[in-house]
């Protein structure tokens, strides 16, 4: 916890420092990459550093921080600490680049906040930055001990399929013939790639196999940018990548991993390509003979772009007590619904732990509505693909 005078500062200034937040981050990177352009190439995300959305849950999750710390003294926050420990491990992260934010960061809030930061305000925040940054630390250091230390693998493309016209699935193998780890369903791996230009560009993908599989699955859909450029490993996996191709993989990272018995309900909602950790979830339970109901939830723009569709339904199928429902904004079919999703008619069973995921509207709107069906705010989890902004548009 914070100290009692340092509390007392961070509580007078967070208003200023949170509103003065955005523009900290944006001067943060600007000197970060410039001190060190090999992160910008190598490790961060370019098409996110261009859209600005990495700024923004920067932004948001140190606000989040450091909010909790004032809210809740005793209490770490697990949850927020965790999804950014797992997503910091399967890109390799190290300790000492901790140091590195910490130089550029301080940095920037002394040029934004000028007079402002006084010795005392300095202290009070560097010591916020250094509870978050060794708690992640910790948290990574023990997820590296669990899958044998940071780093990417070589893994063999063995099989390509094209689920729909933007989404394929890559089937994989250790090119070093050694054995295949384990994983928990709704788990994801980094992948990173070589492009073009020499820069080395590191995403994640859930894999969307069964646990236990001798090979990992990936679905990969192509990210067509629209007003933003268009993603680049996507792109460069949809167009370039073969069987007998080479990428390299981390072990699996995440914790968008449903917990509980089998005699625990679950709700299992998704959108888009969203749809990729439900996979290897439903997978699981159905192999696992999870006995309580099931409730499965997608939105789609159309039954052609639902990705895994077969295996959705197959799996679903496989559970003794499980109910799927499908909306489709176009070319709805028999037995499915037009629209967006609505939980209007559909039964959400006492004491059900409910997992999302999907575009941020789509979470925000389901958790609302499954809170106001009883859903505890507790049981509801939620995984965002790239940055997660929830925190920072909160």
């Amino acid at each position: 916890m914070l100290t009692e005078p340092s509390a007392a500062t961070v509580r007078a200034t967070l208003p200023a420092v949170g509103a003065a937040i955005g523009e900290i981050t944006e001067h943060f990177y600007a000197r970060l990459f410039d001190a060190h352009p090999d992160l910008l190439r190598n490790l961060f995300n370019r098409g996110n550093q261009a859209a600005g959305t990495q700024k923004q849950a920067l932004a948001g999750s140190i606000a989040a921080f450091a909010a909790h710390l004032l809210d809740r003294p005793d209490q770490r926050p697990d949850a927020l600490l965790g999804r950014i420990a797992h997503k910091h491990a399967s890109l390799g992260v190290t300790p000492e680049q901790y140091d590195v934010v910490h130089e550029h960061l301080f940095a920037a809030i002394a040029e934004v906040l000028g007079e402002a930061v006084t010795p005392e305000v300095a202290a009070a925040w560097d010591e916020v930055y250094w509870l978050m940054a060794n708690a992640l630390i910790a948290i990574e250091k023990r997820l590296y001990e669990e899958n044998g230390g940071p780093g990417l693998r070589a893994w063999e493309v063995v099989e390509r399929c094209e689920e729909t016209l933007d989404v394929v699935t890559f089937r994989l193998r250790p090119a070093d013939g050694g054995p295949v780890a384990g994983f928990r369903a709704g788990q994801y791996v980094s992948v990173g790639v070589t492009l073009p230009d020499g820069a080395r560009q590191i995403r994640q993908y859930s894999l969307t196999g069964a646990p236990g599989e001798t090979v990992r699955q990936i679905s990969v859909k192509r990210v067509r940018g629209g007003a933003t450029p268009d993603g680049e490993v996507s792109n460069h996996l949809h167009a370039r990548v073969r069987p007998g191709d080479v990428l390299e993989l981390s072990e699996p990272y995440g914790d968008l991993v449903p917990a509980g018995d089998p005699d625990t309900p679950l709700l299992l909602a998704s959108a888009g390509i969203g749809v990729t950790p439900m996979i290897a979830v439903l997978a699981d339970l159905a192999a696992g003979g999870h006995r309580a109901p099931v409730t499965v939830v997608h939105g789609d723009r159309s039954p052609a772009d639902h990705a895994l569709r077969a295996d959705h339904t197959a799996y679903a199928q496989k559970l003794p007590d499980a109910t799927a429902h499908f909306f489709y904004e176009r070319d709805a079919e028999p037995g499915t619904r037009t629209g967006l999703v609505d939980l209007t008619g559909i039964d959400v069973h006492p004491g059900t732990r409910a997992y999302l995921c999907g575009p941020l509207p789509f979470l925000r709107a389901i958790r609302a509505r499954l809170i106001e069906k009883g859903v505890a705010p507790a049981d509801v989890h939620y995984e965002v693909f790239g940055p997660d902004l929830w925190l920072a548009q909160a």
